[in-house]
């Protein structure tokens, strides 16, 4: 089918379309070899509530945006490449159905169909273009996936010290480590994540010692490595310190690291058990 419709006038016609309905804000989107294959409305879950978006699906990308006019105008233009994305099947939940998360090594975020077997055609097209750029490129399919963002409504609480109660002047962060609903005081971190920011990214006192501890394995591992030209140099000396910094605020008994939100299939509010 791709390539078919490859190079064809009706595929740069479609493709011309699309461009048009984003307008100015959008980027373009022809360029040799690439076809559309499908578009359609699905529901994404936002940090706020649930939106509805439109989806596009190229053979090589997937492009979607905020609909202003379905059909005729859209805007908040997203493009990710396929080679990076893999996907999950989800639970239903009370509120939604036919879920599917979208991962990707920047971005992750969940998304619905109007029915179980839109959510079945979706998952076969984006699987076989996927398989497909991994054979022509030869990469592997992508393990280092960005944790979506928890919404705000699935807890009153912080995830992490369980304590702070949200509010009008409370407000709610989000971890880009884990995704979860944090405080202030409990996300007061900041750590450079090149893959997902140029610039450091705020996250919560958990994962900040984790990355402080990968960090720092990295370090030795990278100076066991150079120990030939470490030795040579007088005076030198490894640091062996624990620049570890706990204290009682930073515990997080009643949020393990592993924990998974979004594949688990009991009540938020088990969580507090």
């Amino acid at each position: 089918m791709v390539d078919h419709l490859a190079n064809t006038e009706i595929n740069s016609q479609r493709i011309a379309a699309v461009e048009n309905c984003f307008g100015a804000s959008g980027q373009p989107l022809a360029v040799p070899g690439r076809v559309l294959l499908g578009e359609g409305i699905l529901t994404k879950e936002c940090r706020k509530k649930p939106k509805p978006r439109i989806f596009f699906l190229f053979n090589d990308i997937l492009v979607y945006g905020s609909i202003v006019i379905n059909k005729r105008k859209y805007n908040s233009q997203h493009i990710i490449p396929l080679e990076d994305v893999t996907l999950e099947t989800l639970p239903d939940t009370l509120q939604m159905k036919n879920r599917w998360m979208i991962k990707t090594s920047k971005k992750s975020f969940v998304v619905s169909a109007a029915s179980l077997t839109e959510r079945k055609e979706w998952i076969s097209h984006l699987e076989e273009c996927i398989r497909h750029l991994l054979t022509k490129t030869g990469r592997q399919p992508s393990t280092e996936h960005a944790a979506p963002w928890i919404p705000d409504k699935a807890t009153d609480i912080c995830m992490r010290c369980t304590q702070t109660k949200f509010s009008t002047l409370t407000r709610r962060h989000h971890c880009r480590k884990c995704g979860f609903v944090v405080c202030a005081d409990c996300s007061r971190q900041r750590f450079l994540m090149p893959r997902l920011s140029p610039k450091p990214l705020r996250v919560c006192n958990l994962c900040y010692r984790q990355l402080l501890a990968e960090k720092k394995k990295e370090a030795e591992a990278d100076c066991r490595q150079q120990e030939p030209i470490c030795s040579a140099i007088p005076g030198y000396e490894p640091s062996s310190g624990d620049d570890s910094d706990k204290s009682d605020d930073d515990r997080a008994d009643h949020w393990p690291a592993d924990t998974e939100f979004y594949t688990s299939e009991v009540s938020w509010s088990s969580f507090h058990s």
